[in-house]
Order: structure tokens, then C-alpha cells, then sequence
């Protein structure tokens, strides 16, 4: 128990949090799947780090994994891991966390950003306790307590197809909702104090003198879209901004990005300009000065062509020849991508759907295009 002691951070005494805390003590002695719902920030890795230790089997192996911080054919290798010479370069086997997890728990986060072949190969492990390691035929056996996170709406999704129905019905054995930092107001003051004092003792102040009425009304009219995260690192800033344990904190610094000095533009290392930008470059810079009318005329075509995309169809008799067919298409294809995340409110699961795309397949373009910055509900 003392590695969970060492950072259980989960604090409060507000009536939904004592509740969430009263329903995680009586699922944990289980081996029952258990799914954790919350916005970010709210804390879902702590509580499945204490669903882990205040079971049977808190001697066992605990480990965590990302789901959104891979592609599918990587988080299968990482679950499941893979034989030897199941794909170029795999010289020896790799046990998966499945098989390392054995007797222990496997924290899932962001289970909702898992493809259709994930979600199938979960279904059978949590179903049955066995699967078999990529390239392999041999059935491998695993006894693992699997919970699972994410901040969608599991339920909304299996209705669209977007989340297999079969494997939310094994997840929620039982389903723990975390009430965001908003809602847990007799909670903020004893989280700010708890942040601040370990940030004094960090930056070795011989105390800390508390917070001014000022920063603590301004803390507690907050609303914290970034929940408990965002309090932490909101009063650690604070903490060492004003750099005096004599005097309290008066002055919250909420968005360390403020100043009047602030850039407004945006600029692109060539690293992440789209293609066609760099192609444009690259010709302009090594062609003839007599063929750079013919790439400013593709250019100014192709906005044409996405300015009246919505209008009418485009046909090759509008365009002035010589053009470059790269550009015109990957015109085209960005503006096509963008109109369609504005239709769908920027989520990227619709806006794939609307394409004919897997959600994969849309990412790559948005990679492609260095226009992931512009469309992260999905990813939130």
C-alpha cells in the first residue's frame, strides 16, 4: 500500500466526491471490470491507482496505458504483444500487457479512441481471459482486472456505432462518474492548500502564509474547465510567482500565456508546412524566374477552387493550363477536410464518418495538413 500512499492526491470532503470514494472501496475487492467517466483532469488515473491497491490484488503488477498516444496497429502490439517474425524487424517475442499484467490490474485511458479491431480482441480477453500475441496461433491465457477511462459518452457512441455496444456491456460491470472540480466547491480551498504547502516545501520556504480573500473568492468563482490539473498548476504558479513564504498569495496567475507582448501571427517551421507549401517553395526557389507566373497562376486557381467548391462542381475547361495538379488537389482536399469538422463542430469521429473515412484515416490527413491544431475535440 505505501507506493498508493505515496501519491494518493485524492482529497476532498465534498458529498459527491465522499460518495465517489464510498462506491470505489466497495467495487475494488472485485476482479470486475470497472469503467471511469470524467472530464480531464479529474482525476481518473488515481482512482483506478486505488481501485488497484485497495484490491486483492494490490501486490500484483499495475500497469497504465494510453490508447489515444498510439496507432492501431501499435496499441495491438502493446497490448497483445507479438511472436517472433510477425512482421519485419520483430526478432524475438514481445509479451503484451495483457500477458505482463497477469494476477494484476490494466488501467486503459482513453478506451473511446480505440478502432473496431481493438475493441474486438478486448471484448474476448475481457470475456473469456485469453487471446493470442500478433503473428501467433497459440491461445494465451491472462487473469486481469481491466478498468478503463475516457471523457466521452461511451453509451451516445454504441448507439452511433462508433463504440462497440458488446464491449460496453462487459466494461460497465460498474461505472464510476467523477464530478468535475466545478461542482466539488467546498473542495477547492483544500486542494489549493494542499498544492501550495507542497510547493512551498519544494521551493523550501519555511511556510506558506496562505491566500489573500482576493485570490481565494477568485479561485472559488472559477469555473476550471481543466479541473483539478488546472488548480494544481494554477497554484504552483502562483506559489512561486510570488516568491515570498512571509506574504500570501494575492494574485493568480491563471494564464501564464498572458502579455501584451503576446504574438498574434502564427509560424510554421518548414517541418510542419503542408506539402503543397513546400513543393510551391521548393519550385519556385529552383525553376526559372520565366515559370513562376505558372505557379502563382495554379495557386490563385486553386483558391478559386476552394472559394466556389460549395457553388458549383469544378471541370477542367475553367482551369488556365499550365497548372500543378499536386497543389490543385491538395487544395482541395484541405478545404474540403475543414469545411466538413466546421459541419460536425470540429469532432473528428463525425467528420470521419461524414467522409467515408476510418477515424485513423482522418488523422493522417489532419497530419498531413498540419491541421490538428484547429480541430481537438476529439482529443480532449
Amino acid at each position: 500500500m505505501s507506493r498508493f500512499n505515496q501519491q494518493d492526491n485524492l482529497i476532498g470532503q465534498s458529498n459527491n466526491f465522499l460518495e465517489v470514494l464510498e462506491q470505489i472501496s466497495q467495487i475494488a475487492p472485485l476482479s470486475k471490470p470497472v469503467l471511469i467517466i470524467g472530464e480531464r483532469g479529474t482525476g481518473k488515473e488515481l482512482v483506478a491507482a486505488r481501485l488497484h491497491y485497495l484490491s486483492k490484488r494490490w501486490e500484483q503488477d499495475y500497469l497504465k496505458l494510453n490508447c489515444a498516444a498510439l496507432n492501431e496497429n501499435l496499441l495491438e502490439t502493446e497490448l497483445f504483444g507479438y511472436d517472433s517474425g510477425a512482421f519485419t524487424g520483430a526478432s524475438k517475442k514481445h509479451e503484451g500487457r495483457f500477458e505482463r499484467a497477469n494476477q494484476g490490474t490494466l488501467f486503459l485511458d482513453e478506451i473511446a479512441n480505440t478502432s473496431g479491431l481493438i475493441q474486438e480482441k478486448l471484448l474476448r480477453v475481457v470475456e473469456y481471459g485469453e487471446f493470442e500475441r500478433v503473428g501467433g496461433s497459440r491461445t494465451i491465457k491472462t487473469d486481469v482486472r481491466l478498468v478503463a477511462a475516457t471523457n466521452e459518452d461511451l453509451p451516445s457512441l454504441a448507439e452511433s456505432g462508433e463504440f462497440r455496444a458488446d464491449l460496453l456491456d462487459r466494461l460497465a460491470f460498474d461505472v464510476i462518474t467523477l464530478p468535475p472540480l466545478r461542482e466539488r466547491q467546498e473542495d477547492i480551498m483544500i486542494l489549493a492548500e494542499n498544492f501550495a504547502i507542497n510547493m512551498a516545501r519544494e521551493l523550501e520556504f519555511e511556510l506558506f502564509s496562505g491566500f489573500t480573500e482576493k485570490a481565494k473568492r477568485a479561485m472559488l468563482d472559477y469555473h476550471w474547465p481543466g479541473n483539478i490539473r488546472e488548480l494544481k498548476n494554477v497554484v504552483e504558479r502562483s506559489v512561486y510567482r510570488c516568491n515570498n513564504p512571509h506574504l500570501p498569495v494575492h494574485d493568480l496567475v491563471v494564464d501564464p500565456f498572458e502579455s501584451p507582448y503576446r504574438p498574434t501571427g502564427r509560424v510554421k517551421t518548414r517541418d510542419r508546412m503542408p506539402e503543397s507549401t513546400l513543393d510551391n517553395t521548393s519550385l519556385s526557389s529552383s525553376q526559372p524566374a520565366n515559370t513562376a507566373p505558372i505557379e502563382q497562376s495554379t495557386v490563385q486557381q486553386g483558391q478559386a477552387v476552394n472559394n466556389n467548391a460549395s457553388d458549383q462542381p469544378l471541370t477542367a475547361s475553367s482551369l488556365k493550363f499550365p497548372v500543378s495538379l499536386k497543389a490543385l488537389s491538395q487544395g482541395y482536399e484541405v478545404d474540403l477536410i475543414t469545411t466538413a469538422l466546421a459541419n460536425c463542430q470540429f469532432n473528428q469521429k463525425k467528420t470521419a464518418e461524414a467522409l467515408g473515412l476510418t477515424y485513423h484515416q482522418l488523422r493522417g490527413y489532419l497530419k498531413k495538413y498540419n491541421l490538428l491544431d484547429g480541430s481537438q475535440n476529439d482529443e480532449e
